[in-house]
């Protein structure tokens, strides 16, 4: 995975593995953007994706007054660079986030969508790999089905087709697990409850994260039997 988006747990930043040193190396191909000297201090010690998401926020920061004196505070690239780069600072975005972000502070249309290509190039702006990682972290972490996914995905902009490469790899087997997995998690708050009520309640927690109908009920009612439910 190549990136972890931070609307959830277990996030760093937009860039991958190497810390503030490759996070000076992107910023640096970043045109007029002057990376601060003192970046080039002391770094952190250590290995693995932590230490590097604790390095790349830290990184960014230090950087945003060189984005923001680049070209005055009336320059609107300069503005949107600034905009762009602290939004980045602790999570990744996709290209439509951003976009309506600068939006929102006024940024010219012409200026926003120079800057956004200029963060795709230097790979601060990767649909396809918050999708990716998207999918891993919601899957994983809350058990949703790939059409919830992709409904999410949707609502921050990420194209159709790269949406639904990114779902396609929650394999069926992964899915069926995931939603036995809510279930089981569930089950123990429904004991007491009549097998109807009960079953109306598992198959709406898993019909709220996505599940379709047809799955949902085939899970719960295998779930009630190992429970020792009568039919």
């Amino acid at each position: 995975m190549r990136q972890r988006p931070t609307d959830e747990p277990g996030a760093g930043g937009a860039v991958d593995g190497g810390g503030s040193t490759e996070l000076r190396r992107v910023l640096a191909k970043f045109d007029g953007l002057t990376v601060a000297s003192d970046l080039a201090g002391p770094q952190r010690r250590g290995t693995g994706d932590r230490a590097a998401a604790e390095d790349r926020p830290a990184a960014v920061s230090s950087a945003m007054p060189a984005a923001a004196g680049s070209g005055g505070e009336d320059d609107p690239a300069a503005r949107a660079r600034g905009i762009c780069l602290r939004l980045l600072t602790g999570s990744a975005k996709t290209r439509r986030q951003l976009a309506e972000a600068l939006a929102k502070r006024e940024i010219p249309e012409e200026v926003a969508s120079e800057v956004l290509d200029r963060l795709e190039e230097v790979g601060l702006i990767d649909d396809a790999a918050f999708a990716e990682s998207w999918v891993e972290v919601r899957q994983r972490d809350r058990g949703l089905s790939r059409r919830a996914l992709a409904r999410e995905l949707r609502s921050r902009g990420v194209e159709r087709e790269v949406v639904e490469e990114a779902v396609a790899q929650v394999e069926p087997e992964a899915e069926e697990a995931a939603a036995r997995a809510l279930v089981e998690r569930k089950l123990a708050a429904t004991c007491g409850l009549d097998r109807t009520v009960r079953t109306r309640r598992l198959v709406g927690m898993l019909a709220r994260r996505g599940y379709g109908e047809g799955l949902a009920f085939r899970v719960v009612r295998a779930a009630l039997e190992a429970d020792g439910t009568e039919a």
